[in-house]
């Protein structure tokens, strides 16, 4: 498991309450462990709060909706997903637009994803 910064853990606790249309659609999806494979939303993670965390497959799913774009933001973007790939979690990013188009396949689709990388680390 992922340990967090202080002060992280509120700020997550807050965002499961605020998330997105997309990140609000991916969940309904991925809740209830589809398959055996947990995952967990709005997850702290060392300063950082993934969006979805599964724990099986060391796997984040980062819902990436225009802002990402934007700015700094692919720069931060990059420095967040290699602090993860440092410490061999995999980051997947979905646009936030395909979830709004077809939420149940994307959905199944990282599910699927998901138990194939648990099944190859056995």
């Amino acid at each position: 498991m992922l340990q967090w910064d202080v002060g992280v853990a509120p700020r997550a606790k807050r965002l499961r309450k605020e998330m997105t249309m997309p990140e609000n659609m991916l969940w309904k999806c991925l809740k209830g462990s589809p398959s055996g494979i947990k995952f967990r939303r709005q997850h702290p993670s060392g300063p950082y709060i993934a969006d979805f965390y599964c724990h099986q497959a060391r796997l984040i799913v980062e819902v990436d909706g225009i802002a990402h774009d934007l700015g700094d933001n692919p720069a931060r973007d990059a420095k967040r997903d290699a602090w993860f790939t440092e410490r061999n979690i995999e980051v997947i990013r979905v646009k936030a637009a395909d979830i709004l188009k077809d939420s149940m396949n994307i959905g199944q689709s990282i599910i699927d994803y998901a138990k194939d990388k648990i099944a190859k680390e056995k």
